[in-house]
């Protein structure tokens, strides 16, 4: 989520005990605007079907923070089935991804997994359109009974209310791309060539006149060579890898309806009956 120039994260835990690691993390990188909410809880899982709407106060218990109103319900839920909520305010841009790495890796819950969880046992969630449907009823039920005295009401007006679309931008992850390194060894094997040498003896029959010189002592040798396989190794770096990012916009056109109060005069001295649209065709 993202305000202004600084972020906001938020993360459910199952136990308390990640919960804690994760702002002792949070705190030992240098980010320590962390607050945990639902401290008291039991854990997840562990707070009865029966009792999980006796206590009304997460959802205005997480009121200060800037949550889009789908996102409070379902953290609302969380806490009040024992979880328990991080938020971290005040993130720059640099601070991001390191608290991003820090909730994933101390076990922050898939939020949209769990919620699935939830509506297969008849959580409903945050209803915008009974949202909606329940506020125009409400000004139905106003503008239909209105308080009267003598031939004007109370202060003699009656108030055009036009509603605006106002649309706004949130953060949320579509994937990680994780890159690791490790060692394995691999089976190799290479062919060479070795050289040895034998020393043969050979005997040959002669017939020459001997000289005094060989009945003399000699004595000859020759040795014998063998090549041996001598193995080194040599390591190389053959390829790097790393991550960069590629960042593409573009422009999608939100279609909504807004409400407009519509005035109608009429006027009982010229017989007329105008209204707010032949107003808005005059202008044209």
């Amino acid at each position: 989520m993202n305000t202004g120039t600084f972020r906001t994260l938020s993360a459910m835990f199952d136990t308390r005990a990640e919960a804690d690691r994760a702002v002792a993390a949070l705190s030992a990188a240098g980010i320590a605007d962390a607050v945990l909410t639902g401290g008291e809880n039991p854990g997840y899982g562990s707070v009865p079907r029966d009792n999980r709407d006796a206590d009304k106060g997460f959802f205005e218990s997480i009121g200060d923070f800037f949550f889009p109103e789908e996102d409070r319900y379902a953290y609302a839920e969380g806490l009040s089935r024992g979880g328990y909520l991080v938020t971290v305010s005040n993130l720059s841009d640099s601070q991001y991804a390191t608290a991003l790495d820090i909730l994933d890796d101390e076990g922050a819950v898939d939020l949209d997994q769990r919620e699935a969880e939830w509506r297969s046992e008849g959580w409903s969630g945050y209803d915008r359109t009974a949202t909606e449907t329940a506020t125009r009823a409400m000004d139905r039920d106003t503008l239909a009974a209105p308080t009267m005295e003598g031939d004007l009401n109370n202060d003699g007006t009656i108030d055009v209310v036009e509603e605006r679309m106002l649309v706004s931008k949130r953060e949320a992850e579509a994937g990680r791309v994780r890159v690791r390194s490790y060692v394995r060894e691999i089976p190799v094997e290479q062919s060479v060539e070795l050289r040895s040498e034998r020393v043969n003896i050979e005997r040959r029959p002669v017939d020459r006149p001997a000289t005094g010189a060989e009945f003399g002592e000699r004595t000859i040798e020759a040795r014998e060579y063998v090549e041996t396989p001598v193995v080194s190794k040599d390591a190389r770096v053959v390829e790097e890898i790393n991550l960069n990012k590629d960042v593409e916009s573009h422009v999608e056109t939100v279609r909504d309806t807004v409400r407009k109060t519509e005035v109608e005069i009429e006027d009982e001295r010229t017989g007329t009956i105008r209204t707010d649209r032949d107003t808005d065709l005059n202008n044209r």
